[in-house]
């Protein structure tokens, strides 16, 4: 994702926390993600790299554990200063087993660039999650355009 510098939401919007659904549970990603989180992407490369969204085959990238954890302190930095929002997809019965990422950043044109994914292993959720999150994008967020490719 771009690097976005200036607040990408109001000051006076409240940012969701999160979201509930019957397969998957979004929640702000941070540190405390980061072995599942590890557990989850590294597991998936090959699938990543060809979900739509995720073109230049730069992400992911081999990383060490600690690597990782240093991505998620900037992703939780991102959040805190309303730049980026990134959300960690959980498994809705095992809500400590990461699933799948959300990342929601300023588009340089304006408006927001969304990016998602899931474990190769859950690929039928991939669907279901852009469907559920572009719905929400529009009910729940401020942003006049949304860049998010479809599945």
């Amino acid at each position: 994702m771009p690097k976005q510098r200036q607040p990408i939401v109001s000051d006076d919007f409240e940012v969701p926390q999160g979201l509930d659904m019957d397969d998957f549970v979004l929640r702000p990603l941070g540190p405390e993600h980061n072995e599942s989180d590890y557990a989850a992407w590294s597991s998936s490369i090959d699938h990543i790299r060809a979900t739509p969204g995720f073109p230049d085959g730069d992400w992911p990238h081999p990383m060490t554990l600690e690597e990782n954890l240093a991505d998620l302190e900037m992703h939780r930095r991102h959040f805190d200063e309303r730049v980026g929002f990134t959300y960690t997809v959980l498994d809705a019965v095992d809500r400590d087993r990461v699933i799948g990422c959300v990342y929601i950043y300023g588009h340089p044109e304006g408006g927001a660039e969304i990016q998602s994914w899931v474990t190769e292993s859950l690929a039928r959720l991939d669907k279901p999650l852009w469907q559920v999150v572009s719905q929400w994008l529009e009910t729940d967020w401020p942003f006049d355009s949304v860049s998010y490719p479809a599945r």
